[in-house]
């Protein structure tokens, strides 16, 4: 490869992941705001106590972060240790992402099933005093999306144990609206069905975004090992920085 080609193919990767780095410290700043300013917005699922949003983000963030501080600084500094450990890293997020994809799939009734299920469950510890999160969690989502309860109202007179359902239920909000209240003055969609017809609406968009970031993880693959080969055949070899 001709040395103009080479190192504009370096600074092209550098700027990739400095911008992919910057984008990690921003998920990573986003993620952080949630957990101390919104702390009392946890998860819908019992079974993960640990899966809200906040956790999720700040997660995303630190994998994003160091996949690009790895890509940035293995371009700029041509180390072929750095090169080689942001390949590696990419690699396995894009093996991860395929089998958690096909495992999807193919199990994609028992997956529904399942987070039915666990939602349902989690219903039950709406008023409790030690699952504040979850509380919120489900009047903001009610609240928001106009739904009540998993699949409909009647989720919450099982969990609850009386003809009651949330506040956030009412189509016309006010204190103590959910008790003993008619069908018809409650929001008649559950809100798994409202996420599912959400995602259906949208699936277009999600598809183009998924082709996108498996575009950019296969080029991101491809730079590397490009820029890894280019840099071994040179003859350069590994020194710390």
């Amino acid at each position: 490869m001709a040395p103009g080609c080479l190192c504009c193919m370096k600074y092209m990767m550098f700027l990739f992941n400095l911008l992919f780095w910057l984008c990690g410290c921003g998920l990573l700043g986003v993620g952080v705001w949630l957990s101390v300013a919104q702390g009392s917005f946890a998860t819908f699922s019992p079974s993960f106590p640990s899966l809200s949003a906040a956790n999720l983000i700040i997660t995303l963030g630190t994998v994003v972060m160091l996949t690009g501080f790895l890509g940035c600084l293995g371009a700029v500094k041509e180390n072929k240790c750095l090169l080689l450990s942001f390949f590696i890293v990419l690699l396995v997020i894009l093996l991860v992402e395929l089998i958690l994809l096909v495992l999807f799939f193919v199990y994609t009734d028992k997956v529904s099933d399942n987070a039915k299920q666990d939602l349902k469950d989690g219903l039950k510890l709406y008023d409790t005093q030690d699952n504040i999160g979850l509380r919120n969690a489900w009047n903001i989502i009610q609240r928001e999306w106009h739904c009540c309860g998993v699949s409909g109202y009647s989720d919450w007179y099982d969990a609850l144990k009386e003809r009651r359902v949330p506040d956030r239920c009412c189509k016309n909000h006010f204190l103590n609206c959910g008790r003993n209240s008619s069908s018809s003055s409650l929001w008649s969609q559950g809100c798994y069905e409202r996420v599912e017809e959400w995602l259906d609406d949208n699936k277009h968009l999600l598809g183009t975004i998924v082709m996108v970031v498996l575009v950019i993880q296969l080029l991101g693959l491809a730079f590397s090992m490009t820029l890894y080969q280019q840099i071994h055949r040179a003859g350069k070899k590994y020194s710390a920085w």
